[in-house]
């Protein structure tokens, strides 16, 4: 039968006693995390989020207490009081921080039973996801998951303090809004009361951030909840949650930059002890994609792209030919001292780089005993030698190159980099490498729709220099927009926003949107540009990304309480479902 707390209270967490706590009688709780009975005396680690707490139940002091404790099993809830003894010098567990001491128990209570759980609560236990999930309460009491959540709080709190500090106002956005379907599918919630009409989920509160600069508030914040109806991948959840900032007359890049980075200091600061530097590095777009293939580099190690098109133009290498003819680049990477790879681990990086649409991949192995290459037969020596050099190869190095449109080239030699560097530990992983990516093209074309589409989006405003190229060169302008780059993920993004009607009709004219679809979309977000726009700007943070990286997870659903799985379903709770038709019927829907 199970018991009731009464009078007890917990004197303080499992994981906070010490041996300055010795002598002292104490009330502790929590969940059994393991018994061992040996016969007149059973051990039982009691635990909470804090950590573990050895007890000591002994038949001699207390016989019906220590009756009593064999009844205890795994994840029984109890209440226990006792006294704090040293556990003796034999006995210090110095993996515990509670290692010197245990409770000798002299009251026990039941609070709740517990059935075997379908899988140990246990950072061993070999569990597959889905059963994981179906019992994420379970999966939650595992300390690594806790610690996530733990992290998350502090990262919350650290948000709130800092930027209240600073002037930022917490305010709320409207979870239900209007549909602008341009970019990631919404999620549509039906109207009862205007049948056949849709709410949707934001996908960020950007037009409602912009209109509070318009409102006068002046600098804005929210942890806000954010929703987008897409395929999901790796470290993509169809909610997320992110750290929304808008600043009001500003207009360079750095206005906003230098707040965030006070910000992102203080976050490593209080939560891991790091001091950064002032300022972070900054990195031009283009440079990015030229040296590393990517938008968000990780610049820790080298394995740097270089461009060996004018090189090989001219060889009887069908596929480097093909591509110097169209106009494409042949680009490559130096992994040096890495000859030594096998034939199975050279096919395995064809297989990264095929997945980015390259065609293969082709190689240069400059081991001691020799060159192995499929491709040197296509070149002279003198132009086979020019390459080497141009790479700087030595004995030891491996070459690999890629043919394609450059797309394809950064994407597949970007991956490629990043798949060598981790199988081959090039890096520190302990170490957090920070930077900021600017100078991002305004546009991009879109081959399926067969139009510019805005690369951040539609309220980016273009480098002032380059409002000359609008018209007649659209893909040569650059947005002040700015990315925050940690490790090789994107942790935030931003930029100056359009204040001026006049530029930000011309963007949606160049985005292809006709008077009609920019009144339906953004109609109202339109007309308060007619009374008065002070110039701003802002960034979002990935709050779920940031806790990944100050935990050291590459997993997202591991700092994120309840998350769906990769097919965006809620195993635990069995959702998406479907639901009664009396509900359907109220909305209008008919399937």
């Amino acid at each position: 039968m199970e018991e009731f707390l009464s009078n007890l209270k917990r004197t303080k967490m499992c994981g906070e006693f010490r041996a300055s706590d010795i002598g002292k009688h104490i009330t502790a709780m929590g969940f059994v995390a393991k018994y061992r009975n040996l016969g007149s005396i059973q051990f039982v680690d009691l635990r909470d989020r804090t950590g573990i707490l050895q007890l000591s139940f002994v038949e001699s002091d207390f016989p019906e207490v220590y009756a009593k404790s064999t009844r205890i099993r795994n994840e029984y809830v109890i209440a226990i009081s006792g006294t704090v003894q040293p556990r003796g010098e034999k006995n210090v567990n110095k993996n515990l921080p509670t290692g010197e001491i245990e409770v000798i128990v002299d009251e026990l209570r039941i609070l709740s039973e517990a059935e075997t759980p379908p899988f140990a609560i246990s950072e061993l236990a070999n569990v597959g996801e889905t059963l994981r999930y179906k019992y994420r309460y379970l999966d939650l009491r595992r300390p690594s998951l806790q610690n996530y959540l733990i992290t998350r709080a502090k990262l919350a709190q650290v948000v709130n303090n800092y930027l209240s500090k600073h002037g930022f106002l917490n305010i709320e956005t409207p979870i239900l809004g209007k549909s602008t379907p341009e970019g990631a599918r919404d999620y549509l919630v039906p109207s009862r009361v205007h049948p056949t009409e849709f709410y949707a989920l934001p996908q960020s509160p950007q037009l409602y951030k912009q209109l509070l600069m318009i409102s006068g508030f002046d600098r804005y914040y929210q942890i806000a909840k954010c929703f987008r109806d897409e395929d999901l991948r790796a470290n993509r959840q169809p909610e997320f949650t992110q750290i929304d900032i808008e600043m009001s007359y500003v207009d360079k890049i750095t206005d906003v930059m230098y707040e965030v980075e006070g910000l992102v200091r203080e976050i490593f600061k209080e939560i891991k002890g790091i001091k950064l530097p002032r300022h972070f590095r900054q990195l031009k777009y283009k440079d990015a994609m030229e040296r590393f293939g990517s938008d968000k580099p990780d610049t820790r190690f080298g394995l740097e792209l270089q461009n060996v098109t004018k090189i090989v133009k001219g060889s009887n290498f069908a596929v480097f030919e093909n591509a110097t003819k169209r106009g494409y680049s042949v680009r490559a990477i130096n992994a040096k001292g890495l000859a030594k790879m096998t034939r199975k681990e050279i096919d395995s990086y064809q297989e990264v780089v095929r997945e980015y649409g390259a065609k293969g991949l082709a190689y240069i192995s400059l081991k001691p005993e020799g060159i192995s290459s499929p491709i040197q037969k296509f070149f002279s020596a003198e132009q086979f030698d020019s390459i080497i050099k141009a790479l700087g190869g030595e004995t030891g190095d491996i070459l690999f190159f890629v043919a394609d449109k450059d797309k394809v080239v950064f994407d597949a030699l970007g991956a490629l980099r990043l798949a060598i560097a981790k199988k081959n530990a090039l890096y520190d992983e302990s170490t957090y490498d920070i930077l900021w990516v600017t100078d991002f093209p305004l546009y991009e074309y879109d081959e399926e729709e067969k139009r510019l589409v805005a690369m951040h989006h539609p309220f980016t405003s273009p480098k002032n220099e380059h409002l000359k190229y609008l018209d007649k060169k659209p893909l040569k302008v650059c947005a002040k927009a700015y990315d925050l780059v940690i490790n090789g993920q994107e942790a935030g993004g931003g930029s100056i926003r359009i204040h001026s009607r006049d530029i930000q009709k011309k963007m949606f004219e160049m985005i292809s949107l006709s008077e009609e679809d920019i009144n339906e979309r953004f109609g109202y977000f339109v007309e308060a540009f007619s009374y008065g726009v002070p110039p701003h700007g802002g960034l979002a943070l990935g709050f779920d990304r940031m806790v990944m990286l100050l935990t050291g997870t590459d997993n997202i659903k591991d700092v994120i309480a309840f998350p769906k799985n990769q097919a965006a379903i809620g195993v635990m709770e069995s959702c998406p479902s479907t639901v009664e038709e009396k509900q359907l019927l109220e909305l209008g829907i008919k399937f």
